[in-house]
């Protein structure tokens, strides 16, 4: 079963190197391993063709930001599965897409997620937060819950029937296509109890009072999208949810 991860790039020198050697170093080695750069200004192609033998393919040009690119990289993809690594972040552990492969392979389903952690941009032993996850239930949208999209792999048969990410929700796009493929088109889903990603802290969306509600806006939006009930309620429930992932030493 081949596996093809996708990680977009913008001037993203700073930490790509230890992104694309965390997939390098995975057990499982029938990885299609794509980057798509949006015409950086950095060394990040430096980086690239520094690797370029670990790399199944590559391209630099301007696009419409990091969901244009990750569609570019998904209609690129031949593996079975797809999943997303972003540039800034790494796998947790050497065996996590051999674990994704098993999940599938013995659960027969459409997509697996698992656990993140988010740590400090330069100490990765340093967390900050932890999402945990839980068993799937589709229901659970209805409260605001969501997989962690880092951590989320699925079929790329889905990307193809039911399309990629929608740009026009900006911030929202991930959460808007989980909401699509796993609660309106009810695609199946299975939790794996493991860390499969640490995120360096650095998010856009909540680095502000007003672009935490433009983000909750795009979130709104994208549920009324995907027929979630009360989707102005859930919308503010979304970012309560999280407030518990806090990590305390």
């Amino acid at each position: 079963m081949k596996v093809s991860i996708i990680t977009v790039t913008h001037n993203s020198v700073q930490h790509l190197e230890s992104c694309i050697q965390s997939v390098i170093n995975q057990t499982y080695k029938n990885i299609e391993y794509i980057i798509i750069d949006g015409k950086s200004t950095d060394n990040t192609i430096s980086i690239i063709k520094k690797f370029e033998n670990h790399i199944s393919y590559w391209i630099s040009e301007t696009d419409r930001g990091m969901y244009d690119g990750i569609n570019k990289g998904m209609g690129m993809a031949t593996g079975e599965i797809i999943g997303i690594l972003n540039s800034d972040d790494a796998f947790a552990s050497d065996d996590v897409i051999q674990s994704v492969v098993d999940t599938f392979i013995e659960k027969q389903v459409d997509s697996i997620y698992g656990d993140l952690q988010y740590v400090d941009a330069i100490d990765t032993n340093k967390i900050y937060r932890i999402w945990k996850g839980k068993p799937y239930k589709r229901s659970l949208f209805r409260t605001g819950w969501m997989p962690a999209h880092p951590t989320f792999y699925f079929k790329r048969v889905l990307f193809q029937k039911y399309g990629g990410y929608e740009n026009h929700f900006y911030s929202a796009a991930d959460y808007e296509l989980m909401a699509r493929y796993l609660y309106k088109l009810k695609a199946s889903a299975y939790y794996i109890p493991k860390l499969i990603v640490k995120m360096r802290r650095g998010g856009q969306s909540n680095s502000s009072l007003k672009k935490r509600f433009r983000a909750n806006r795009r979130d709104y939006l994208a549920m009324k999208n995907n027929n979630i009930p009360f989707a102005f309620f859930v919308s503010i429930l979304k970012p309560l949810s999280k407030l518990h992932q806090y990590y305390k030493k």
